[in-house]
């Protein structure tokens, strides 16, 4: 018969005594000591093997939030590119058939593999199987092919379009899909890290209604998370948004399980958030860090880590010399452009505005960037050289500060006949009215239009008066009385001298109406004068620059930003078809030796000739100096430290510092590792 538990805890329990009763004090302290090191030792090589064979990984868990200027508008692949909060938002939200790794290289996403052939005429895409949005509908090709449709839409005005031109589609396959340009490109993989967005969602929106559908802030999509719920505040207004993982995403699931953004409109309030620890990242704008400031204390605060990131992107001030669009003519002469690039201190823009984040550019290759030769001249900052150039060009400065360059014009009447006794005429009356301003040669004064006795007369005084000029280089002594070669020509000077046109050097610089740009645009201000430039500072609102500005190309200087990719593409920035919108050569820039490198660098799919044409191309705009390149300025992202597994390296823009985010990680938890052999 067994005995109840209770009777053998207790018969246990009475063993110890007997055991112990048997001991005596020293003997049972010994074996207390004993017993406790031996149940230490134990605990030590548990505890030690656990944390030899595991290892600390991340797990899912924990929310992310993080602030943003502005708010969204359009989270949609076709309008998304002209807004930083947009951009972000749809690349968390989106998924293209391509993407950017950590090192800013182009790698597949929703593409299993692609094809080039046709030196780059034709690129073929293979989508992964069993791809779904996050409403759990297929994603196919189709999908694709709606995508590149409605951006290539005229009527629907995406900003993306330049990129698509031209390009014709074909599936070829359930999952294959096949795009033929017009010319070989070897910089057309970028175009493919386009977002695309479902057509079972859009295609039944008219193009009409394309920009006011509730699914532009209500996003289906294929990214690693998915849009949650937004909120607003009494007045109406996005103060808020939510994500959360996409169970359907094709690549690794997030370890973060949630994403909160918040908006603000001030970057005062934006600082203000972090510190309350309502946030834990922001990206924040370099423009007036200085030390000491309370944006300078948080870079350095130990509670953050800041990503100081050079993005491929570069702002200059574009020289306009077309006077039919609303440029200056002043502009075209190149001794004006290079003296405006040695008269700039870039420098110090960099230090009192940007706070010295950022770095000087004199090239829109920016070769530190891409791994190209550094150019074999520049425009290093140098007043003297740029007063003396300023000289050259004919613009002496007056008291007023301001150079002025004087130009003599045709005048509206000279003498051009031979003027003798008979003649009559219109010319005749001038030759008696500038006769008559001297009484002594002219007494008479008689305006008549015909050439008598009395103006014969007075020619042969007029002509024995300036006999150096008219009659001895001819070995005269008297006046012949007709009006020939050096008599018109002593008349013209006298009484028909061109007349003159005062130019001063005066120019308009166009500015979008931020903070940034203000303060660029009154350190150039106050630089130029210096040389005696006088500067007119315009500022707009960036949907009025780019419209009524920048389209129509309506500007003679204008400080503006031009960003590039991963592959390194200034055709659409600087080659002469691009002059007019929607092309963005701001510059009005021709040089068809430029032309014909930018179009090699295209089309090339060998790497070492693209560098060498770029090169090449970096060395001659130098020497046009068709803008002034200004600087680069450092992209500051800061992240809470209780934010793990952010590997940021090179991003092409803003938005892909959310590239890699699946590997971001908050939780962590302990795994065993086996170890292969």
């Amino acid at each position: 018969m067994k005995k109840p538990a209770s009777i053998k805890r207790l018969l246990t329990l009475t063993g110890w005594r007997q055991f112990f009763s048997v001991l005596n004090k020293k003997e049972r302290n010994i074996f207390i000591v004993l017993f406790c090191l031996a149940l230490g030792s134990f605990l030590f090589l548990l505890f030690n093997f656990y944390f030899e064979k595991t290892e600390i990984v991340p797990a899912e868990g924990g929310t992310y939030t993080e602030g943003m200027l502005g708010s969204p508008r359009f989270i949609n692949p076709v309008y998304a590119a002209t807004s930083d909060v947009d951009r972000d938002l749809t690349e968390l939200i989106f998924s293209g058939l391509m993407k950017y790794n950590p090192e800013g290289k182009i790698v597949a996403d929703l593409a299993e593999r692609y094809e080039i052939s046709e030196g780059g005429k034709i690129y073929e895409f293979y989508l992964k199987e069993n791809l779904f949005w996050s409403d759990s509908r297929e994603l196919t090709v189709n999908d694709v092919l709606f995508t590149v449709e409605k951006i290539q839409d005229p009527n629907l005005k995406s900003p993306l379009r330049a990129n698509w031109l031209g390009v014709e589609m074909e599936k070829i396959s359930e999952l294959g899909i096949r795009f033929k340009l017009k010319n070989p490109s070897a910089v057309f993989l970028e175009n493919c890290t386009l977002k695309i967005m479902p057509k079972h969602i859009w295609q039944d929106i008219s193009n009409q209604n394309f920009p006011q559908s509730i699914y532009n802030l209500n996003p289906i999509g294929s990214g690693p998370y998915k849009f949650k719920k937004l909120n607003k505040n009494k007045g109406g207004n996005i103060i808020s948004l939510e994500l959360e993982i996409n169970p359907y995403y094709s690549g690794s699931r997030p370890n973060i399980a949630k994403i909160i953004f918040y908006f603000f409109d001030k970057e005062e309030d934006l600082i203000g958030a972090l510190d309350s620890k309502k946030i834990k990242g922001i990206s924040l704008s370099p423009s007036l860090i200085k030390k000491g400031s309370d944006k300078y204390k948080i870079l350095n605060s130990e509670k953050f880590t800041t990503y100081q990131l050079t993005l491929p992107r570069y702002f200059a001030l574009f020289l306009n010399p077309d006077k039919e669009t609303g440029g200056n003519a002043i502009l075209e002469d190149k001794k004006i452009r290079q003296a405006l690039n040695y008269g700039t201190d870039k420098e110090e823009i960099i230090n009192n505005v940007l706070g010295s984040y950022g770095k000087t550019v004199y090239s829109p290759v920016l070769p530190a960037i891409y791994g190209f030769e550094e150019p074999s001249a520049n425009y290093q900052f140098d007043r003297s050289k740029a007063e003396k150039l300023l000289e050259e060009a004919g613009f002496i400065e007056k008291n007023n500060g301001i150079r002025i360059k004087t130009v003599k014009k045709e005048a509206a009447f000279q003498f051009k006949s031979t003027l003798k006794f008979g003649s009559s005429g219109t010319e005749v009356k001038e030759l008696q009215k500038c006769l008559a301003k001297d009484s002594e040669i002219y007494p008479e004064g008689e305006i008549t239009g015909y050439f008598g006795e009395k103006t014969k007369k007075a020619v042969i005084s007029f002509q024995e008066k300036y006999k150096t000029e008219i009659l001895e280089p001819y070995g005269l002594e008297k006046g012949t009385g007709q009006v020939l070669k050096s008599t018109r020509a002593k008349l013209n000077e006298l009484c028909a001298p061109p007349p003159e046109e005062t130019i001063p050097l005066s120019f308009s610089l166009s500015i979008v109406n931020q903070p940034v740009f203000e303060q660029v645009a009154a350190v150039l201000k106050a630089q130029w004068e210096f040389l005696g430039i006088d500067i007119e500072i315009k500022s707009f609102e960036i949907d009025d620059l780019e419209q009524k500005i920048i389209k129509p190309r309506n500007y003679q200087m204008l400080l503006f930003g031009e960003v590039l990719n991963s592959l390194p593409d200034l055709f659409p920035f600087w080659h002469s078809s691009q002059k007019k919108d929607p092309g963005l050569n701001l510059a009005d820039y021709e040089n068809k030796k430029c032309d014909k490198l930018l179009e090699t660098a295209r089309q090339t799919l060998d790497e070492n000739e693209r560098k060498t044409s770029l090169e090449n191309f970096q060395e001659l705009i130098i020497e046009d100096a068709p803008a002034v390149f200004l600087y680069n300025p450092d992209y500051l992202y800061l992240i809470s430290k209780e934010i793990k597994g952010v590997k940021i390296k090179i991003i092409t823009d803003s938005s892909k510092r959310f590239s890699e985010i699946e590997n971001w990680y908050i939780k962590t938890s302990r795994s065993f590792a086996f170890q292969k052999n």
